[in-house]
């Protein structure tokens, strides 16, 4: 009788998973002579029952694609969308599963898709997952991929920004992906030599940013590079959200924990739209000319880098090594050169956020970069 999984791919788009599912599925096939049984769209798919088959004719001439040929969506098992409200559809996922026999779900995503992967596997369900994020904040792996291709993207979208910046004498604000986690932010600027780079991690002083631009131009200099992470958080909002988080930590009342949340969601939504505010302060400050570059989505696209299909690669073949020895319940993780197999309630619900004595931050620090603070 042959033996099945299934792979599903959730969240968003990133380099690299069709290179994760061909690495899982053509050593599944090769090695071990398991089907592989791909859901369509996430936890979605996989609840709808929609699926192909993946085989070698499905999975020929897919390594270097982006995004992936199984579609995503940021859809929860317990929290859905279904008509006008949200429905819990986790026992017609878990009724899916055996419906195909499978003998593990293999889930690809960042930190939600993780968080989701571990309330099926309480389940009952032989789950593992693999890391996957543009913003490199899933824990305990040394590196997701996606990230390395999203940072080469915005790396040069600086380079090129340096030009029209040095000939017309502006402020050029980047903004870069990263709601929560800096790495793109720090690890994109610092290589492409930004003067100022602002992330979550390190909440700024506005009049630290001035003065630092102000300086470089009394040193000669009549331009400068922002680059700024899209959830970098200025002093006075950092200290508000930390305000809201801790009374809702305490908040024992259920209207009154509701309403906290709401102010905390209200407070966050101001950055929507912040690096043109930001761009439009530090004008106004310096009276420099500014300019402001969104790469958004732009930095999921395109074709995969060399580094990232390399990881997504070991990866997947990896993961199915893990499925044939039995090993369940955990993420597939990158360790210098080898993989982990670290239990997902060590991953589930945690971020990996930049340290502050990060040899980056100590990097950025060195060459003179201003970090806000």
């Amino acid at each position: 009788m042959s033996k099945y999984i299934g792979v599903l791919t959730s969240g968003g788009d990133s380099p690299g998973l069709n290179a994760a599912i061909r690495g899982l599925s053509k050593a599944a096939l090769n090695n071990y002579h398991i089907e592989v049984v791909g859901f369509k769209d996430g936890f979605r798919g996989l609840m709808e029952n929609r699926f192909m088959k993946l085989d070698r004719s499905n999975l020929s001439g897919i390594l270097t694609v982006g995004g992936t040929i199984l579609g995503t969506s940021r859809d929860k098992p317990d929290k859905m969308p279904m008509g006008s409200g949200y429905a819990d559809m986790t026992d017609i996922i878990v009724e899916n599963y055996h419906k195909h026999h499978l003998e593990a779900l293999v889930c690809i995503g960042g930190g939600g898709t993780q968080k989701n992967a571990y309330s099926l596997m309480k389940k009952g369900l032989n789950i593992i997952t693999l890391p996957k994020t543009i913003d490199n904040d899933v824990a305990m792996t040394d590196m997701s991929f996606g990230f390395d291709t999203a940072l080469g993207i915005a790396v040069e979208a600086i380079d090129r920004l340096h030009s029209t910046a040095h000939s017309h004498h502006r402020i050029i604000v980047v903004e870069i992906m990263g709601h929560q986690s800096g790495w793109l932010a720090l690890g994109a600027g610092l290589s492409g030599g930004a003067d100022v780079i602002l992330i979550p991690e390190i909440p700024y002083d506005i009049n630290k940013i001035s003065d630092s631009i102000l300086s470089r131009v009394k040193d000669g200099s009549n331009f400068s590079i922002v680059a700024v992470a899209e959830g970098a958080l200025s002093k006075k909002t950092a200290r508000k959200v930390n305000d809201y988080k801790q009374q809702i930590e305490k908040c024992k009342n259920k209207d009154e924990l509701s309403k906290l949340k709401k102010q905390l969601k209200k407070c966050q939504g101001l950055q929507l739209g912040h690096s043109l505010k930001l761009a439009r302060k530090i004008e106004e400050m310096t009276q420099l000319e500014s300019r402001v570059t969104i790469l958004g989505h732009l930095q999921r696209g395109g074709t995969p880098s060399a580094a990232d299909r390399l990881l997504a690669t070991r990866l997947g073949t990896a993961c199915a090594d893990y499925i044939k020895k039995g090993i369940f319940g955990v993420m597939v993780a990158s360790k210098g050169e080898s993989t982990v197999a670290v239990p997902l309630e060590k991953v589930a619900g945690k971020r990996k956020l930049v340290p502050p004595d990060h040899d980056w931050i100590k990097s950025a620090r060195a060459v003179g970069t201003c970090l806000g603070d």
